[in-house]
């Protein structure tokens, strides 16, 4: 019997072995918790960026975390207007939304752009289960009015998120599903028995329904690699902010990115952990993001709670 041993080249695996062993600290972390991600910029449009978005939400799963998705559709949209020869126009960063146009949207985000992502889920198997805000009730929203230059300023079926009813997405997560929602709300403010509906921003969505649901996390995607300390002097990218610290730098922000920390913002001031910005063009961000301990992007953090006996003083 020779007792010779086991050549090396039997375990070429370990470097596999050894990156899945660094995430477990993290898995047990999360395991069982809601993560929102809000699914946006080059992530959406370009292809192998989607199929590694949707291998990244159903890694979440079988991890054993609950990750539901929401999007918006910006450039469908517009696409789909210039096809019908209807104009896009924005006012204060936000698309003004006719009746006409909100027929599109509807159809755009619906009807394709959330096809389109639950297809990708499930071809990982039958998780993955489309909605929109109106479904369930989950979305009520009032009229939103744009500022511009001090005057308030009507853009049509844009609204504000005034309730959120989560019933509808826990029992998908309960039973194992993706559930994948539409930025889309009904009216809370018609007249009885009105059915209207509002385009809700995405970024805006995904906050507050990661309030609502008492997320663990909720994770931006977009098109920066973060947020920048001092852009455009500096391409150096904040990697953690307290919600004090983010508020002070809203003001400054360029008005792409103001949605997107404002929700992160409201995230973090009502129950959401941790709120992060991601690189959506990096494949794979989320794990990154989630699973490694540099992280890719930028973090906020709730504000440190007062130690009450510091304050009070010796005796």
């Amino acid at each position: 019997m020779s007792s010779q041993q086991p050549s090396t080249r039997r375990h070429t695996a370990l470097p596999k072995a050894r990156t899945l062993i660094e995430a477990l600290p993290w898995l047990t972390r999360h395991h069982g918790k809601t993560v929102v991600i809000k699914f946006g910029g080059n992530a959406m449009v370009d292809e192998e960026l989607k199929a590694a978005f949707a291998q990244d939400v159903v890694f979440l799963r079988h991890a054993g975390l609950r990750p539901v998705v929401v999007h918006g559709g910006g450039p469908q949209i517009s696409a789909q207007l210039d096809r019908l020869g209807l104009e896009s126009e924005f006012r204060a960063g936000l698309r003004v939304t006719t009746p006409e146009t909100m027929d599109v949207v509807r159809m755009v985000l619906a009807g394709q752009v959330q096809r389109e992502l639950v297809n990708l889920l499930n071809q990982h198997g039958p998780l993955a289960v489309g909605m929109t805000g109106e479904d369930a009730h989950i979305m009520a929203a009032t009229q939103h009015y744009a500022d511009v230059d001090g005057e308030r300023v009507d853009i049509g079926r844009v609204g504000d998120i005034h309730a959120v009813d989560t019933g509808a997405i826990e029992a998908l997560l309960d039973d194992g599903r993706i559930p994948v929602i539409s930025s889309i709300a009904r009216s809370a403010d018609g007249a009885e028995g009105e059915t209207g509906v509002y385009n809700v921003n995405a970024d805006t969505a995904a906050a507050a329904l990661a309030a609502a649901l008492d997320a663990e996390t909720l994770m931006v995607l977009t098109d920066v690699e973060g947020l920048y300390e001092d852009w455009p002097n500096s391409d150096e990218v904040i990697s953690r902010l307290t919600a004090g610290e983010l508020e002070k730098l809203l003001p400054d922000l360029a008005s792409g990115m103001v949605p997107k920390m404002e929700g992160c913002l409201h995230a973090v001031r009502n129950g959401v952990h941790t709120a992060r910005v991601l690189d959506g063009r990096v494949p794979h961000s989320i794990l990154l993001e989630i699973f490694t301990d540099e992280g890719i992007g930028t973090m906020v953090v709730p504000d440190p709670v007062p130690d009450p006996r510091k304050a009070e003083g010796p005796e």
